[in-house]
């Protein structure tokens, strides 16, 4: 639980550093930072953003270039200094002897009194990119050359990884073929010494036609795993394991609604959920659908959730490809697109929102809230 005074702080900083309050509408409660990571980039698109806490304060990264796929597209990181964010920096581009190709997906990772590490993909597409490491000494201020990952390995493909407590930093990754039914396959890459040594794990059996991608790792305790995951079925997609991840219950789908957009979630220090996703169910028989809303849902034991916040609602889409985190101070941060042109930053207080069940995949009905009318439907 976040004490007074700890939130006390928190707030006043705030308040302080110029950040933007959340507005007093409703599902906005709880929302204490609502923010740009930057006001103007190098760069015209920005996408798929990754935030991790360093001994040092919050680091962010994500991919930003002409368009995704277009060559020019790097890994740009930005750090969080005395209470704002410092304009993004270029750590990694796909140059390679051959040609130039664009970079993919970075996802960040802070070694318990160790480096930073950054995973990141380099590829003509998802279907043949490869996955690269740099680390960082210094919360990501300078970053090491380099180094490709083993040949057939990607890192985390979207997600952050967690570290069991067996000492296996586990690793949701996932291939993607072309469409068809299965083509779409989660599987982890587990390294015990943090990047020297991995293994496989998968990929995961799947009930017939689920095809997902992209899975996060929430962690129960005793050895019991969740993921959660991205699919072309219309809903969130689950599997869980009772071994520490060594073995998988085939794919299945949750009762929440998935409009084929990247999702996150994370154990909290209460022993609860937090999920980010678009709670938006595709018009008609679909897999795809608007990418706004942008929601938070909470649970108690990752199969009944409860709706928190709504970070998003505006009829213009895109928000999407979230991040989450918990910082050691109880706060979520939550890092997004906005819009393909920006990346926001989300601060949330758990011990401030309202819950409310979700029932039959509906996101509940709140008194003087009009949900909005969301037409654009991506191709991404």
């Amino acid at each position: 639980m976040i004490t007074n005074t700890i939130k006390l702080i928190t707030i006043l900083l705030i308040s302080s550093t110029g950040f933007l309050s959340a507005q007093t509408k409703p599902w906005k409660k709880g929302i204490l930072v609502d923010e740009f990571i930057y006001d103007s980039a190098p760069f015209p698109e920005a996408h798929s953003a990754t935030i991790v806490e360093t001994p040092k304060g919050l680091v962010a990264a994500f991919f930003g270039g002409t368009k995704e796929r277009n060559p020019d597209v790097c890994i740009w990181v930005s750090r969080h200094e005395n209470g704002k964010w410092t304009a993004p920096q270029n750590v990694a581009n796909g140059i390679m002897p051959d040609k130039r190709y664009p970079t993919w997906n970075p996802v960040l990772y802070q070694i318990p009194n160790g480096e930073l590490m950054l995973f990141y993909k380099i590829g003509a597409s998802p279907g043949t990119w490869h996955g690269w490491l740099r680390t960082s000494k210094d919360h990501g201020l300078t970053w090491s050359e380099a180094r490709a990952l083993p040949e057939g390995y990607l890192g985390p493909v979207k997600n952050k990884p967690v570290l069991l407590s067996n000492g296996n930093l586990f690793c949701p990754t996932s291939t993607e073929g072309n469409k068809g039914p299965n083509s779409w396959l989660i599987h982890f890459e587990v390294t015990p010494d943090f990047g020297k040594t991995w293994r496989k794990i998968g990929p995961l059996k799947a009930d017939s036609g689920i095809n997902a991608i992209q899975p996060s790792i929430l962690d129960h305790g005793n050895g019991k795993l969740q993921i959660l995951a991205r699919s072309r079925n219309r809903a969130v997609i689950q599997s869980w394991s009772y071994d520490n991840g060594e073995t998988w219950e085939p794919l299945s789908k949750t009762n929440l609604p998935n409009n084929n957009s990247g999702t996150d979630a994370v154990t909290m220090q209460d022993g609860r959920f937090a999920l980010v996703y678009n709670h938006v169910l595709p018009p008609g028989d679909l897999a795809k659908g608007p990418r706004t809303p942008l929601n938070l849902s909470i649970s108690k034991n990752g199969k009944k959730w409860y709706a928190a916040a709504i970070l998003e609602d505006s009829p213009i889409s895109q928000y999407s490809y979230p991040s989450i985190i918990q910082t050691k101070d109880g706060l979520l941060h939550v890092i997004y697109t906005w819009r393909r042109l920006k990346i926001k930053h989300a601060v949330i207080d758990p011990s401030e929102v309202k819950l409310k069940k979700i029932k039959k995949g509906l996101w509940p009905k709140l008194k003087g809230y009009t949900a909005p009318v969301a037409t654009e439907i991506t191709n991404d």
